[in-house]
């Protein structure tokens, strides 16, 4: 069963301070039409310019991922709100912004995620259209010692390894089975910094908005002094903060939500730097030390691998049985020799149809189209194509054999290459809309060998026959 592609019912607003600007802002969820993806606007910049969630637009990765559009206006720090968008399974929204970065809030994804539910969601017609991977794609920087591998999966999986040679964090390992374990496993685990890290990001104009309840701070030594922490708090413009500090462990002793929340918030990333792709996602992908530079780079490399299958010819298993072999075409489909063009139905879904015609020397057009040329007339393919469209209509009614189908429309026509005997077609067809009063309006292709050689959009009427 396809799954459709979902928006968010209404708007919704959340607002905080930037991490790293430390300036306010105000943040909008809004709804967004089919195949939209996620997209940021900022409403604080004359004309309201769009910058597109997408791999190619990323411009930093220092402590966050940054994006621009191509006037180099940007949005910082876009990690928690698309991985909560992501993890919460939401496909098209506007991320309206009144300032340059995205609020830290908690230091989670689970502000967002509370913000999305509270509205909750809108079906849309359109089908998710996934990248399912097919073959692994491995991937790695040695000199950072980043190593991702991607996998084939029927499910989006998630399993990061973060080492960082502590003695407070040490090696960590954090699994996602299934992008719907996001909302309780993943989304509430906060960001992490060392002590160590905080002198040296506020030095370099970072962290300006940073706060002890945005971010899980790591102690690797027990002799920490009070002057150190009193310049430390200087230095971020925190004067007069109070902190405690008990060895080993966390500012403050914060209570990790699970033994392994640092790892649990890199796979956050991930979630939220993979959005980026553009597509859902179903494949598994394994990821040793990584942060924001080499996932991003990973979500560039598996766009690429999204561009080579979508030029690679397509697969379909025709030594499977058929779902309907000729005889039973008949019992559905008044038409007979000479204009009986599907000679079997592979599959039928909710709202997609496979079939296939073969196409020999013996047919009689060929006497005429044309003597020493034999090709396959292009009316004849929009015929085939329709004939599998109206084998679909039927198969949804009770008494099939009682009905016709008629078409209305046809739009879009376009033939790539010629079809000639010996040539197997196999033509794919999926709704367009539901089907409304006997209307039904599909989008078909036709391939052979598995490259594309016909496509078109056809609006039919079912019609049951009078008695």
């Amino acid at each position: 069963m396809t799954e459709k592609q979902r928006t968010l019912k209404s708007e919704v607003s959340v607002s905080g301070i930037g991490l790293h600007t430390g300036e306010k802002v105000t943040l909008t969820l809004c709804p967004a039409p089919e195949n939209h993806g996620y997209k940021f606007q900022r409403t604080d910049v004359e004309g309201a310019p769009i910058i597109v969630a997408d791999a190619d637009n990323v411009v930093s990765t220092e402590r966050g991922t940054t994006l621009a559009n191509k006037e180099g206006v940007k949005v910082h720090t876009t990690e928690h709100v698309l991985a909560a968008l992501y993890g919460m399974q939401v496909d098209n929204a506007l991320i309206q912004l009144s300032g340059p970065e995205i609020p830290i809030l908690d230091g989670s994804a689970w502000p967002f995620v509370q913000a999305i539910e509270s509205v909750g969601y809108e079906e849309q017609h359109a089908d998710r259209n996934y990248f399912v991977l097919d073959e692994n794609i491995p991937w790695e920087d040695t000199e950072k010692g980043i190593e991702i591998l991607a996998v084939p999966d029927k499910e989006y999986r998630l399993t990061v390894m973060v080492d960082y040679n502590s003695p407070v964090l040490g090696t960590q390992h954090a699994s996602m089975y299934k992008i719907a374990d996001f909302k309780n496993e993943i989304a509430k685990c906060k960001t992490f910094v060392f002590l160590r890290e905080l002198e040296f990001l506020a030095n370099n104009g970072l962290i300006k908005g940073g706060d002890l309840d945005s971010a899980i701070v790591l102690v690797e030594r027990k002799d920490v002094s009070q002057e150190e922490l009193n310049h430390l708090a200087k230095v971020l413009g925190k004067e007069g903060l109070k902190v405690d500090i008990d060895g080993i462990g966390t500012l403050n002793n914060y209570q990790l939500k699970y033994e392994n929340e640092p790892a649990r918030h890199k796979l956050l990333d991930i979630v939220g730097d993979l959005a980026l792709v553009g597509r859902p996602i179903k494949a598994h992908i394994l990821a040793a030390r990584p942060g924001h530079s080499g996932n991003t780079r990973f979500a560039k490399v598996l766009k690429e691998q999204i561009k080579k299958q979508e030029k690679a010819p397509r697969k379909f298993d025709l030594s499977q049985p058929p779902l309907y072999d000729i005889n039973d075409i008949e019992k559905m489909l008044p038409h007979r020799y000479p204009f009986l063009l599907v000679d079997k139905v592979l599959s039928i879904s909710e709202d997609t149809i496979v079939g296939v015609k073969n196409i020999t020397m013996n047919e009689p057009m060929f006497q005429g189209h044309f003597p020493s040329n034999p090709v396959f007339p292009g009316v004849l393919q929009i015929e085939a194509m329709a004939q599998c469209g109206g084998i679909f209509a039927l198969s949804k009614l009770e008494d099939p054999h009682l009905y016709s189908t008629y078409f209305m429309k046809i739009d879009n026509v376009k033939f790539k290459k010629k079809i000639i005997p010996g040539d197997t077609v196999v033509f794919e067809l999926s709704l367009l809309s539901p089907i409304r009063r006997g209307l039904v309006n599909m989008g078909g292709k036709g391939y052979v060998n598995g490259e594309l050689v016909v496509e078109a959009e056809m609006l039919a009427q079912v019609i049951k026959d009078k008695a």
